[in-house]
């Protein structure tokens, strides 16, 4: 038996839906009792429990053969470092009460790297956390998501902006769709690795002007692509509705991203090929 932590995520429900696919047993952790039953009804066995309870997240994992997890960020929090050390500290300690044999993570370019990534730390230290368990742990670094087009879809579609928080859009990106990471996740538990390593998980490569292109195309309408500064990036996600602290982590993050920090640096790799007009489209509905 498998078991899947946020599986009302995007890359989380990818995961246990490929599980399912491949015949595995599937166990889903999830908040709510409506999303329990929702994946009962394709064939999982559904548990509601919260990452932060260790004991309780203890129970619903152990005898398992495999675990998929990941560090859900919640950005109206008041602080993001307590907020994730308490989950870490629940999740590993949750692991290592069940003597949990392999741990598939969902972690992020540049988490092998303590400081200076903005949120991405709170994956280093998980990485950490995991590795000191006693499980096995495949740490799946991806770069960008393709589905990160959906937080602009909707000034795209209202406005013919397309802001990019970036010193130029043109620079080439891997980009993974969240479908090809649950497969990856999926492979990876049912393959029951007997040591730790990082895979970094690499899809297609696009700039931001092309990602652009093709959103446009989409929704019928030629996109201005607009570059956010990076004195200007802390300022405009406040005025977005974010807190101070949680848009600073964020322009820290993506100063990280141009100056390389969040490149590929994985024991191995692995590439996948979704494209963005699939992923868009789906997106859309279509």
């Amino acid at each position: 038996m498998f078991v899947v932590a946020g599986a009302t995520g995007r890359v989380g429900s990818a995961t246990a839906e490929r599980l399912l696919a491949e015949g595995a047993d599937v166990r889903v952790l999830v908040r709510r009792e409506a999303d329990a039953a929702a994946w009962v009804r394709r064939g999982a066995e559904a548990r509601v429990v919260s990452l932060g309870d260790r004991t309780a997240l203890g129970t619903m994992i152990a005898g398992c053969e495999g675990m998929f997890v990941l560090l859900p960020f919640d950005l109206g929090i008041g602080d993001l470092d307590r907020y994730a050390d308490g989950l870490i500290a629940s999740i590993a300690g949750a692991v290592a009460d069940a003597r949990v044999p392999h741990v598939v993570m969902l972690s992020s370019g540049g988490a092998d790297l303590p400081v200076g990534t903005g949120p991405i730390t709170g994956l280093h230290r998980l990485e950490v956390a995991l590795r000191g368990t006693g499980a096995a742990l495949t740490a799946l670094r991806s770069g960008h998501f393709q589905e990160k087009v959906g937080d602009v879809l909707e000034v795209a579609r209202e406005s013919g902006l397309y802001p990019v928080f970036a010193s130029s859009a043109d620079v080439p990106l891997p980009m993974v769709a969240t479908r090809d990471l649950g497969a990856v996740a999926a492979a990876e538990l049912l393959a029951s690795a007997a040591s730790s390593e990082a895979v970094d998980v690499i899809g297609p490569a696009y700039t931001e002007r092309e990602v652009a292109e093709v959103l446009g195309r989409a929704l019928g309408r030629d996109l201005d692509v607009q570059l956010v500064p990076a004195e200007e990036r802390a300022g405009a996600l406040m005025d977005a509705g974010f807190r101070p602290h949680v848009a600073a982590s964020l322009a820290e993050l993506y100063r990280a991203d141009e100056t390389g920090m969040l490149r590929p640096r994985g024991d191995r790799s692995v590439r996948v090929s979704t494209g963005i007009e699939s992923t868009i489209e789906w997106m859309l509905g279509r």
